[in-house]
């Protein structure tokens, strides 16, 4: 029989329209002929089902729904959120407490990687690089010559719990500083400030399911772009270079780095490491995604490609993990 699968998706923050984005990818890749397919919109007005252009709202007490006169009850939540509630482990308490198998990391590691600065300095206690930074709440006194002194110019300005680069600044003259950290409020309530570290960005996309461990080729990114910001992320301006040419060793290394953070934090499902390699060949941290971009041209379709696997194999893999527990 059939399971039902709902791909989750949508959420209360800036990427709500990526989310919606990654969950037409998921829905294109998942085996129609295994699963019958939903996806789910968790907005702040209502959580509903799209189906035929219709809007269904969802019963939050079991996360069922009604369709032409028949309840349907959800097997496993494909969660595809970008941003909160998704990706801070709010979503994966509410289905740890209604007993509803979910793809993505538990509501604890959820939580840490969705708070830049906490999880960086918690990997740190256990010998993973980190960039040097400085950590803000609002209505702090920021003065701008001790931030500069303690990270050097330019540096980084970054909303601490958000994604796809909104919010995030390089910051190249004291002026430019105070400016670039109300955007960054504009995106979260928390921010961080961050050295910057010049040196290859790669990204290594990792899971562990039914035994055993999938670490996917590396990534190398490339922009003319300031940064990886959002038009280099979702309009193109960037070359994504997989597997990345960097040395062997520095590879193994990354992968390595990336498998260890994956058992540190107890993760699951589908995760994306992303690092700085700079010229001393050591990789720096840069942040961790735990419900990645799963468009066609995403990061991790496109190492799964690369490592001559197949989409579609690896998402049963993952949901039939957890159902079989």
């Amino acid at each position: 029989m059939k399971k039902n699968i709902a791909i989750v998706a949508g959420g209360y923050s800036s990427e709500y329209k990526v989310s919606l984005k990654s969950a037409q990818g998921i829905y294109s890749f998942l085996d129609k002929d295994k699963y019958n397919l939903y996806i789910a919109v968790v907005k702040r007005d209502g959580w509903i089902v799209e189906h035929r252009d219709e809007e269904i709202p969802i019963d939050k007490n079991d996360f069922s729904f009604v369709v032409e006169g028949k309840r349907v009850k959800i097997d496993f939540a494909y969660i595809t959120i970008h941003g909160t509630p998704g990706e801070d482990g709010r979503l994966q308490g509410y289905f740890d407490m209604i007993g509803l198998p979910y793809s993505s990391c538990g509501a604890l590691a959820s939580a840490i990687t969705f708070n830049k600065y906490v999880c960086n300095h918690y990997l740190n206690d256990f010998g993973i690089r980190i960039a040097e930074s400085i950590h803000l709440f609002k209505n702090e006194t920021v003065c701008e010559e001790n931030v500069i002194a303690r990270l050097g110019l330019p540096l980084f300005v970054k909303p601490n719990d958000g994604g796809s680069s909104f919010g995030v600044t390089k910051v190249k003259s004291k002026e430019e500083l105070l400016p670039a950290i109300e955007k960054a409020f504009n995106e979260g309530k928390e921010v961080v400030m961050e050295r910057f570290i010049e040196g290859t960005e790669i990204t290594c996309g990792c899971y562990k399911a039914n035994g055993k461990e999938t670490i996917f080729p590396i990534t190398e990114v490339v922009t003319t772009n300031e940064f990886f910001d959002y038009n280099a992320k979702y309009n193109g301006e960037v070359q994504e270079i997989t597997p990345a040419r960097i040395p062997e060793e520095q590879a193994e290394r990354v992968r390595r780095e990336t498998s260890k953070i994956y058992d540190i934090l107890g993760a699951k499902g589908l995760i994306r490491v992303d690092y700085i390699i700079p010229s001393d060949g050591n990789p720096c941290l840069l942040e961790i995604n735990t419900t990645p971009g799963m468009t066609a041209t995403s990061f991790i379709p496109q190492q799964v490609r690369a490592a001559g696997l197949n989409i579609t194999d690896v998402l049963s893999d993952i949901i039939d993990n957890e159902l079989n527990k």
